[in-house]
């Protein structure tokens, strides 16, 4: 089955003069554009393409990459608006339409938005909306606590940064769980801190407890390396100032340090660590 607003790998069919002809194994198949065919080629050689409609409504298949895939979120910019809605770019030549109805706000020409991409089934197009809460459920949960999953950052509020959760659910990152600058629409991992009784999901941005060990320490090793073996930080240091440098805490910082202290790779200076020679 070949699907609409996500990666096939297909078989190269038949050269024509329009382009390649590509068929799944259910005897489907779709035309790759003479623009889009590789350099070199061979018949029955499998290929990989994004699908979608071209400007006749009709399916087309590119090895252009686009920004957002089918049920994913992404940030976005505004190309144009006409009577049909806002078009957005995608990195393909034919823009993504947000009509009127899934905007939260009018749309503005040149702006960004977090959307999401679906199939909208009364006209068999993929289109998107930034109507977010419409398409994510706390209601069911496959996660538990501690595991590691994929974020969007959607809006800042009062308490923190409120992100999508495995293209799926909303979570929030706390402003004091933030050690390094995020915007809007970055694409970033994270992990699962707790999951309240209602359901709501709130996010470190760093592996926690016990696991946070190892990453950290490692982190503030290449950082001495890079440093050329001396680092001007140490336990007393400002905490402001670990997260300017490390973008961590303070006890994250703290905790790695004492790691690398027992594992003998550093030794600790009035003025900061400096790296044991192997």
């Amino acid at each position: 089955m070949i699907e609409l607003g996500r990666k096939n790998k297909l078989e190269i069919l038949r050269d024509t003069s329009v382009g390649l002809f590509l068929g799944d194994d259910e005897d489907n198949d779709v035309l790759l554009p003479n623009k889009y065919v590789p350099e070199n080629y061979e018949i029955g050689q499998t290929i990989e393409v994004f699908c979608y409609l071209d400007y006749d409504e009709r399916p087309v298949a590119t090895t252009l990459e686009p920004y957002i895939m089918l049920g994913e979120f992404r940030l976005l910019q505004v190309a144009e608006i006409n009577e049909f809605g806002a078009f957005m770019q995608w990195g393909l030549e034919k823009h993504l339409l947000v009509p009127f109805r899934e905007q939260r706000d009018k749309m503005k020409e040149g702006q960004w938005y977090v959307v999401h991409c679906y199939l909208d089934h009364r006209s068999g197009r993929l289109v998107a909306s930034n109507k977010l809460d419409k398409f994510l459920s706390n209601d069911t949960l496959d996660l538990r606590e501690w595991d590691q999953v994929d974020l969007v950052v959607t809006r800042q509020t009062d308490l923190g940064w409120e992100v999508i959760v495995n293209e799926k659910h909303k979570g929030l990152v706390y402003f004091n769980e933030v050690f390094k600058t995020i915007n809007i629409g970055d694409v970033i991992p994270g992990c699962i801190k707790t999951i309240r009784k209602d359901n709501k999901i709130d996010i470190s941005l760093q592996p926690l407890g016990s696991r946070v060990l190892e990453p950290a320490a490692n982190k503030i090793y290449e950082i001495i390396k890079a440093k050329g073996g001396f680092l001007r930080l140490h336990d007393k240091s400002n905490p402001e100032e670990i997260r300017d440098i490390m973008q961590m805490s303070k006890k994250t910082f703290k905790k790695g340090i004492g790691t690398l202290y027992k594992a003998k790779k550093i030794q600790l200076e009035e003025g900061g660590v400096r790296l044991i020679a192997e």
